[in-house]
């Protein structure tokens, strides 16, 4: 029998390739070929195919949270690259939709909103990691990324959708809930400000 060395470090696995990181990484992989299959927007199999995969993206995003709980493997690199890839996936399906015109004329105005606070909320966090601040994510943020999420898969649906739903129905649908992600996107990023200024002014004045 071969005796170990108790001062022997234990070589455990990395945290980096725990279940919940690789869903992470699964999802940031995801993001090209959606972006891929958004490239041909007269072909409706190609929307359904670039729908299956942000749907699937978008379900990690639950489960790599409930992982990390359940099996307690939450790590710095996981809070970290969690909500990048959140924000990545938002970012680039909008860029694409407003690139086929689904998402067009005043419309525009709504993934303007998104995407600024989403830069703003960034750079906040960084500053506030820098002087060891944590905002806790509020129930109104989590309703905000799910409504973001849901409008943008009916208009990565758009034509698409009109064989199951009336003519048209699926963009309409996907634009007025992204008018309500924008609202909300605008109260959570107004809160976060606020709750990040006091901080900044102690910064000023330390």
């Amino acid at each position: 029998m071969v005796l170990r060395n108790m001062a022997e470090p234990v070589l455990r696995p990395s945290r980096a390739f725990s279940l919940p990181n690789m869903l992470t990484y699964g999802r940031i992989a995801a993001i090209p070929l959606v972006v891929g299959f958004l490239f041909w927007p007269g072909d409706a199999m190609m929307r359904w195919y670039a729908l299956a995969l942000y749907t699937l993206a978008g379900i990690t995003d639950y489960l790599d949270g409930y992982f990390a709980r359940i099996y307690a493997q939450s790590s710095s690199l996981g809070r970290m690259l969690d909500p990048i890839a959140d924000k990545l996936l938002i970012a680039a399906c909008l860029l694409m939709l407003v690139a086929d015109n689904t998402i067009a004329s005043w419309s525009i105005w709504a993934a303007i909103v998104i995407l600024s606070r989403e830069i703003l909320v960034s750079g906040l966090r960084e500053f506030l990691a820098e002087v060891k601040v944590s905002v806790p994510v509020s129930r109104l943020a989590k309703w905000k990324t799910t409504m973001q999420l849901v409008s943008v898969g009916f208009l990565i649906a758009g034509p698409a959708g009109d064989a199951l739903l009336p003519k048209g129905a699926t963009v309409v649908i996907g634009l007025i809930l992204l008018w309500i992600a924008a609202g909300l996107t605008l109260v959570t990023g107004f809160d976060y400000m606020k709750a990040s200024m006091r901080h900044l002014i102690e910064s000023d004045e330390g």
